[in-house]
């Protein structure tokens, strides 16, 4: 649904009764929305607190009925004025999960796979890249503790800047506390992969780069000696 239209106010009624007012409408969002303008040039507010509101458009003032303009002239004027029309307004929705760990990673590294292993998701996992084209939520229950685990599509050479939808991507991991770099041991340039990654991370900026980072090695067990001299560099 794109159009969302709140309730009109009452008619004024005898015996100088005003009209009811419109019921406030209210458009529920996940938490972690960011509401901008029509051309998402500015951030009207963002919602990253529960039960958090954000007022966007008021509904105009209610007329005046002919009992405002009674006088001791004019005991039964027939005059009254309109209300005004109710504020209009275009938005665009944007939606920035909150998790407690985020998985990156090149296309196909096998970070759909951990959070199938750890949690109760359900992600697609199939043997070609961008296989995950959005982000994917799991929970992974320790003790007494629930951790929101994010499967974050996979990052290619020039995700900053829009490519493979990566700056998309990228945004996501704003809000996630821990990253956890997933690295696919079994590529002959992994290294270069796992660069590229950390080089996308970056350039996109806001401090990404500052996030707490843990390296973890898939297929590991497939690796030859000099690649394990290799992931001591790490």
């Amino acid at each position: 649904q794109q159009h969302f239209k709140s309730e009109s106010g009452g008619d004024g009624k005898g015996k100088n009764q005003t009209g009811a007012n419109g019921k406030n409408l209210i458009i529920k969002v996940p938490l972690g929305t960011e509401i901008y303008n029509e051309d998402k040039t500015v951030l009207l507010s963002e919602l990253i607190n529960k039960d958090q509101k954000a007022i966007l458009a008021f509904g105009g003032k209610g007329g005046l009925g002919n009992a405002h303009f009674k006088s001791s002239t004019n005991q039964a004027p027939r005059k009254f004025t309109y209300g005004e029309k109710l504020e209009e307004k275009w938005i665009r929705l944007s939606l920035k999960l909150f998790a407690d760990v985020g998985i990156i990673g090149k296309p196909n590294a096998g970070k759909s796979t951990l959070l199938s292993k750890i949690s109760g998701a359900e992600p697609k996992i199939a043997d070609y890249p961008f296989t995950t084209l959005h982000p994917i939520l799991g929970v992974l229950k320790r003790f007494d503790q629930e951790i929101i685990v994010a499967d974050i599509p996979g990052l290619i050479h020039g995700a900053h800047e829009g490519k493979g939808l990566g700056d998309k991507f990228l945004a996501h991991i704003e809000r996630c506390k821990v990253l956890l770099h997933i690295i696919d041991c079994s590529e002959k340039n992994f290294m270069d992969n796992y660069n590229i990654v950390q080089d996308e991370i970056v350039k996109y900026g806001k401090n990404l780069n500052e996030k707490i980072e843990l390296v973890a090695l898939s297929k590991s067990d497939l690796i030859s000696d000099q690649k394990k001299d290799l992931l001591e560099m790490i």
